[in-house]
C-alpha cells in the first residue's frame, strides 16, 4: 500500500466503516433536534418561566462549542477512536438523565452533557483521514461533514411524530439507544487511528478557550433575553474579547498549544473557517423559518396550515438532499477542487433563499426550497473538511476540525440569535401571543443571502486551487507521482539504503524548529515520500525503517510555492538478533 502526504493509513478499514462514522454523526445531529418540536411547550413542560427554559437549549449549545477543539485535540494526542466513543458514551448519559427527569436544574445537567457528542463530527473525519485510501476520502468526509443536516432532516419529522403520540421522554430514551448503537457498531468496526500527535494537552489553553467560548456565545443566545443594550450583554462581550486575546497570546507561546493559531492565521484555514460561519448561518435560518410558516394557520392570510409531523416531512429532504450530494461533491471536488466546490454551493443556496423570497405561498414551494437549500448546503458542507485536511499537518487533523466544526456552530448561534430577534420584532401580538409575520420571514430570508454573499466573499480569498486529496489515479504509484508532482509547498524525494536502494514503508517525520511534529507520512513501494510544510522555516526530516540506522537531515524552506528535493539515506542495515 502507497502512503502519501495525507498520511494514509496503516492498515485498511473495512467498508463499513464509512457508514458507519455517519451514524455516528446522525446521533449528533438527532441530539440537537430532539427538542425542536416541543421548544413553544418546554416552559409547560418544565413548569418554569420562558427564560429560564431556553436554558435546556444553550446549555447543549455552550457544552458542544466548548467539547468540539477539545475532543479533537484529545483525539489527535491519544487516539480519535477512543474519543469518539468518549463523546457518545457522555451524550448517552445525558440523554438518560435528561429522560429520568421533569426537574429544570436536572434537565439541563443532561442536556450539558450530550452536548459532548459534537465531538464525533471532527473525531469522525480525523479517522477517516488516518484509514481511508485517496481515492475514498473525499465523499466520505462529505458524507461525515453532511450527517448533521441529514440527521436533522430526518430525526425533525419522527422527533414531530413521538411528541405528538407519546410522553416527550421518550424523545431521550430513543436517543440514549441510538447513542448506544453508535458505539457498539464503533466497537465492532471502526479500529484505532495508528497517527498521533506529538506534545502534551494544553490544559490552561483548553480552560481559556472555554471561558471564552462561554462568555461570547451566552450574550449571543440569551441577548434577546436580557436586552442586546444592557451591561450584562455588553459586558460579557468585553470579557470574551479580553479572555480570547489573552489566550491568543499564550498560545503562541506554548509549545504544544491546543490550537495552533500560527497553521490557523494561513489563508487556507483562515479564510475557511469564515465561510464556515456563513455556511452555519444560511443552513439554520431555512432550520428556524419553514417549520414555523409551515405550521402557521392559514387564517394568518400566509401561513400554509400544516401539522408538526408534515411540517417536518416537507423540511426533512434538506437533510436527504445533503446526503444525495456527498456523491457528486466527490466527482466535482476530484476534477476541480474543494474551492470550486464550495463556491458553487454557496452560489445555489443564494439561489434557493433568493427564489425563497417570492416561493412562500404553497406547501410545494417549501419543498422546493429545501430541495435547493440542501443541495447547496450539502456542497458547502463536505467542502470544508477537503479544505481544512489540505491545509494542515495529518498530526492536527481532529483539533483543526473540531475548530471548523465550532466555526459553523457559532454560526448557527449567531442565526439563531439574530432571526430570533428579527421574528420577535416584527411579530403581531395576538391574544398575548406573538404570532410571526410574512416580513419577519423574508427578512430573514434577506439576511441569509447577505451571510452566503459574505461567505462566497471569503471562498473567493481562498488560495489558488488544489486538487482535491481523494483524487483518483491508474494505480497507488501513479497517485504518489501525481501528488508530488502537485504540491507547493514542501519537500519530496525517495528514502533509500546505503547501496542506493529504495526502502518501502519508511516513517519520514518532519519536525520544526520548536521540536514539533509538523507532518509525517510512510514512504511508497519505490521510496517516495512527499511532506507539506506549515510555513517557512528550518526544519528536521527524521527517517526510520526496520532494519536500517534512523537519519534526521537538516533542510530549510523559504515558505513559497515549490517543492524541494531531498534524498534521505538511511545508514547500512543493523543487526538484529
Amino acid at each position: 500500500m502507497t502512503h502519501t502526504p495525507t498520511d494514509q493509513p496503516t492498515r485498511r478499514a473495512s467498508g463499513a466503516v464509512v457508514p458507519v462514522l455517519a451514524f455516528a454523526g446522525i446521533v449528533v445531529a438527532v441530539m440537537q433536534t430532539l427538542l425542536v418540536p416541543v421548544i413553544k411547550d418546554l416552559p409547560q413542560l418544565l413548569d418554569t418561566a420562558p427564560a429560564n427554559a431556553t436554558w435546556v437549549l444553550t446549555s447543549t449549545l455552550l457544552s458542544g462549542a466548548v467539547a468540539t477543539p477539545i475532543m479533537g485535540r484529545l483525539g489527535d494526542l491519544y487516539g480519535k477512536r477512543r474519543m469518539l466513543i468518549l463523546s457518545l458514551a457522555v451524550m448517552v448519559v445525558g440523554a438518560l438523565v435528561s429522560a429520568l427527569t421533569s426537574d429544570l436544574l436536572t434537565m439541563i445537567a443532561g442536556r450539558t452533557l450530550q452536548g459532548f457528542a459534537m465531538g464525533a463530527i471532527p473525531l469522525g473525519i480525523g479517522l477517516m483521514r488516518d484509514m481511508l485510501p485517496r481515492e475514498k476520502l473525499g465523499s466520505a468526509m462529505a458524507l461525515m461533514s453532511s450527517s448533521i443536516g441529514v440527521g436533522g432532516g430526518l430525526a425533525l419529522p419522527l422527533a414531530a411524530l413521538i411528541a405528538q403520540h407519546a410522553d416527550w421522554h421518550a424523545l431521550f430514551y430513543g436517543a440514549a439507544g441510538i447513542g448506544a448503537l453508535a458505539i457498539a457498531l464503533t466497537l465492532l468496526v471502526v479500529p484505532e487511528s495508528p497517527a498521533r500527535a506529538e506534545g502534551t494537552f494544553d490544559v490552561l489553553g483548553a480552560i481559556g478557550l472555554s471561558a471564552g467560548l462561554v462568555l461570547f456565545l451566552l450574550p449571543i443566545t440569551k441577548g434577546s433575553d436580557w436586552g442586546w443594550s444592557s451591561g450584562t450583554t455588553l459586558g460579557l462581550f468585553a470579557a470574551s474579547a479580553v479572555v480570547l486575546l489573552l489566550w491568543g497570546v499564550m498560545e503562541l507561546r506554548v509549545k504544544a498549544p491546543l490550537v495552533d493559531l500560527r497553521t490557523t492565521a494561513r489563508p487556507a484555514v483562515l479564510f475557511t473557517n469564515l465561510a464556515s460561519i456563513m455556511v452555519g448561518v444560511s443552513f439554520y435560518v431555512v432550520s428556524l423559518v419553514l417549520p414555523q410558516l409551515l405550521q402557521l394557520p392559514k387564517a394568518t392570510g400566509y401561513g400554509l396550515g400544516q401539522s408538526m409531523v408534515v411540517a417536518g416531512l416537507l423540511v426533512a429532504p434538506l437533510g436527504l438532499t445533503m446526503m444525495v450530494t456527498a456523491p457528486v461533491y466527490a466527482r466535482l471536488s476530484a476534477k476541480y477542487g474543494p474551492k470550486f466546490t464550495l463556491i458553487l454551493g454557496m452560489l445555489i443556496i443564494a439561489i434557493g433563499y433568493g427564489a425563497g423570497l417570492g416561493l412562500m405561498s404553497a406547501a410545494w414551494q417549501s419543498l422546493v426550497i429545501a430541495v435547493v437549500l440542501g443541495a447547496g448546503i450539502g456542497l458547502a458542507y463536505s467542502s470544508l473538511p477537503a479544505l481544512i485536511v489540505g491545509a494542515v499537518p495529518a498530526s492536527e487533523t481532529g483539533a483543526a476540525n473540531g475548530l471548523n466544526t465550532l466555526m459553523r456552530s457559532i454560526g448557527t448561534s449567531v442565526s439563531s440569535a439574530v432571526i430570533g430577534m428579527v421574528l420577535a420584532n416584527t411579530a403581531n401580538n395576538v391574544g398575548g401571543v406573538a404570532i410571526p409575520t410574512m416580513h419577519g420571514f423574508r427578512v430573514s430570508f434577506l439576511i441569509a443571502t447577505g451571510a452566503v454573499a459574505v461567505g462566497l466573499l471569503m471562498a473567493l480569498f481562498l488560495p489558488k486551487p488544489n486538487r482535491a486529496p481523494q483524487l483518483r489515479a491508474s494505480s497507488e504509484e501513479d497517485a504518489v507521482i501525481e501528488r508530488a508532482d502537485e504540491v507547493l509547498r514542501g519537500f519530496r524525494g525517495r528514502v533509500l539504503d546505503a547501496a542506493g536502494t529504495p526502502v518501502p514503508r519508511a516513517k519520514v517525520t518532519l519536525i520544526d524548529r520548536r521540536g514539533r511534529q509538523a507532518g509525517a507520512t510512510l514512504s511508497g513501494d519505490d521510496g517516495t515520500y512527499v511532506l507539506t510544510v506549515p510555513a517557512q522555516g528550518a526544519y528536521v526530516l527524521a527517517a526510520r525503517a526496520t532494519g536500517h540506522g534512523p537519519l534526521a537531515s537538516s533542510a530549510t524552506h523559504a515558505g513559497d510555492d515549490r517543492a524541494i528535493d531531498l534524498d534521505l539515506a538511511l545508514p547500512g542495515e543493523t543487526v538484529t538478533a
